[in-house]
C-alpha cells in the first residue's frame, strides 16, 4: 500500500514575538502590571507566545481611542476615502497570505490547505466586497439616509479567527463605524498580524483596536457604557448572557451562535457527490463549524449504500500534522474542546448508538481525534441534539420528505441545512420548509461575501455578509 510522502509547510515566514499586548490607538501596547496567558499550538501542545489579558482599564482605553477616531476622523470621512483604506487592507492581506495562513494553522490547528485556500482568501474577499459598499450606502438602501452607529464592540470565536474578524470589521468600517474587537483566547495571533497590516495600510489610529483576554475582557467590552453595538459570534450560552447584560440599554446587538445542521440526502441524489458533501459538511475544520452538517439524514432506501461509501471515504482521510499539505483533518483546537468532544462520544455510546471511527494512526502529541460516525441514532439522543463542535457525525434515517423536514427542524437551532436531490422542485420545497437561515442545495459549507449568513431560534439573529451585513452597523433614517 502506497502512502503520501510528507509535504510540510515551512514556518520560516512567521516571526513570532515572545509576548503580545494589545493594539490600541494604532500602537501595540503592553500595560504595566498586565497578566499574561499562553497561546498553545494544539498540534504540538507547545506554547507559541504569551498574550496580555485586558482588564477594564485597558478596555476603557481602547473604547476611548475608538470614540475619538470615530468623532474626529472616520465618521465624517467620505465613503470613497474609507474604501481606499479597506481596499488597501485587502490587498496587503493577499500579499501576506502565506504568512497569515501558516500562523492561523499554527495557532488553531486547522489544516494548512484550509487556511491557505479558504480562510485567508475569503477574509480578503470580505474586505474587498465591503470596500465596494463604502461609497454606495445610499444605493444599498434606496430612499434612506444611512448613518453609522458609532463604536462597535466585537467578540469573535476560535474556529475561524481571521475570517470572523474580517466578517465583522469590514462592514463596520465600510459603514463608518470604529471598532474594538476581542479575539478568542486560544487563537489571538492572526489578529495581532492583522493589526500590523492595519498599520501598513495607514489606517488612522483608533479606527480598529484589539484587546486580548478571556471572558472578563469580553464582559468589560459588553458592559462599557460608550459602546454602541455588540456583535458576537460564539456559543448560545454566552450569547444569552450578553443579551441579558445589555437588556435595558440602547446598545444594538447581533448574535451568530450555535447550530445542529442537517445534511439531508434523498434517494435520487448523486450519491458519490453527496458523500463528498457529507465529508466536507462535518470534517471540514475538524467540525469546528457552527453550521456543520453534524446530523446526516439519509433516506431509508439508500442508507446502507451511503454508509458503505461514507466509511470507505473516511478511511482515506489523512489526520495529523496541520502544516502538512496532504492533511485533511487537523488538530482539535484546545484541550478543553478535545475533552468535551470525547465526553459526548462516550454519551453516544452509553445511549446505545453504534460508533464507527476511521482507522488511522494519530500523532502521539497534540489533540487529535479520528473522524467519527454514529449510526442507529434517534432524535432523543444527546448526540442528535447537542452541538458537539467536533468531527462527529450522527446519522438518522427518514422515509418521506415530510419526515425529513420534521426531523431536520426538531432542534433548538436554526442556522444551516443541506439538501441533496436531483429534483429542483423538491429542493425548493425543502428549502422553504426548513427553519434555518441557510439552506445549501447539492453542496455544503459554501460561503461568499455577497451572501448573507445568520440563523433563527437559538442560532441567534442578525445577518453577516452581503448587503444585509451592513444593516447591523447603520442607522437607517
Amino acid at each position: 500500500m502506497w502512502d503520501y510522502a510528507p509535504a510540510p509547510q515551512s514556518t520560516e515566514m512567521v516571526k513570532l514575538k515572545k509576548r503580545y499586548g494589545h493594539f490600541i490607538d494604532g500602537e501595540f501596547v503592553e500595560p504595566e502590571g498586565a497578566t499574561y496567558f499562553k497561546t498553545v499550538n494544539p498540534a504540538t501542545e507547545e506554547p507559541l507566545a504569551e498574550i496580555a489579558s485586558a482588564d477594564e482599564a485597558t478596555v476603557d482605553r481602547a473604547v476611548k481611542a475608538a470614540r475619538k477616531a470615530y468623532e474626529t476622523v472616520w465618521r465624517d470621512m467620505p465613503g470613497a476615502e474609507r474604501a481606499k483604506y479597506i481596499y488597501r487592507i485587502a490587498r496587503i492581506m493577499q500579499e501576506r497570505a502565506r504568512e497569515l495562513a501558516v500562523l492561523e494553522t499554527m495557532d488553531g490547528g486547522k489544516p494548512i490547505r484550509e487556511s491557505r485556500d479558504v480562510d485567508v482568501p475569503l477574509a480578503a474577499a470580505y474586505f474587498f466586497y465591503y470596500a465596494g459598499w463604502a461609497d454606495k450606502l445610499e444605493y444599498a438602501f434606496p430612499g434612506a439616509k444611512p448613518t453609522p452607529i458609532g463604536v462597535a464592540g466585537q467578540i469573535i470565536p476560535w474556529n475561524f479567527p481571521l475570517l470572523m474578524a474580517a466578517w465583522k470589521i469590514a462592514p463596520a468600517l465600510a459603514a463608518g463605524n470604529t471598532v474594538v474587537l476581542k479575539p478568542a483566547q486560544t487563537t489571538p495571533l492572526t489578529a495581532m498580524l492583522l493589526a500590523e497590516i492595519f498599520q501598513e495600510a495607514g489606517l488612522p489610529a483608533g479606527v480598529v483596536n484589539f484587546v486580548n483576554g478571556a471572558a472578563e475582557t469580553g464582559s468589560a467590552l459588553v458592559n462599557h457604557p460608550d459602546v454602541d453595538k455588540i456583535a458576537f459570534t460564539g456559543s448560545t450560552g454566552v450569547g444569552k448572557l450578553i443579551q441579558r447584560q445589555i437588556a435595558g440599554t440602547d446598545k444594538r446587538l447581533t448574535l451568530e451562535l450555535g447550530g445542529k445542521g442537517a445534511n439531508i440526502v434523498f434517494d435520487d441524489a448523486p450519491i458519490d457527490q453527496a458523500i463528498e458533501g457529507i465529508v466536507n459538511g462535518i470534517f471540514f475544520n475538524q467540525g469546528h463549524v457552527c453550521c456543520a452538517g453534524s446530523r446526516l439524514l439519509v433516506q431509508e432506501s439508500i442508507h446502507d449504500e451511503v454508509m458503505a461509501k461514507l466509511k470507505t471515504r473516511m478511511a482515506t482521510l489523512r489526520v495529523g500534522d496541520p502544516l502538512d499539505k496532504n492533511t485533511d483533518v487537523g488538530a482539535i483546537n484546545s484541550a478543553a474542546q478535545y475533552k468535551r468532544i470525547q465526553e459526548l462520544i462516550e454519551v453516544g455510546v452509553a445511549e446505545g448508538a453504534e460508533l464507527h471511527q476511521a482507522q488511522c494512526s494519530l500523532p502521539s502529541t497534540g489533540y487529535f481525534l479520528a473522524p467519527t460516525v454514529f449510526t442507529g441514532v434517534t432524535p432523543s439522543h444527546r448526540i442528535a441534539k447537542d452541538e458537539i463542535f467536533g468531527p462527529v457525525l450522527s446519522v438518522l434515517t427518514f422515509r418521506t420528505p415530510e419526515e425529513a423536514i420534521q426531523k431536520a427542524n426538531n432542534t433548538a437551532y436554526g442556522l444551516a441545512n443541506g439538501v441533496w436531490t436531483d429534483k429542483g422542485s423538491k429542493l425548493f420545497k425543502m428549502a422553504n420548509a426548513l427553519n434555518s437561515g441557510v439552506v445549501w442545495g447539492n453542496t455544503y459549507n459554501r460561503f461568499d461575501p455577497t451572501s448573507p449568513f445568520g440563523g433563527f431560534k437559538e442560532s441567534g439573529f442578525g445577518r453577516e455578509g452581503g448587503r444585509h451585513g451592513l444593516l447591523g452597523y447603520l442607522n437607517i433614517g
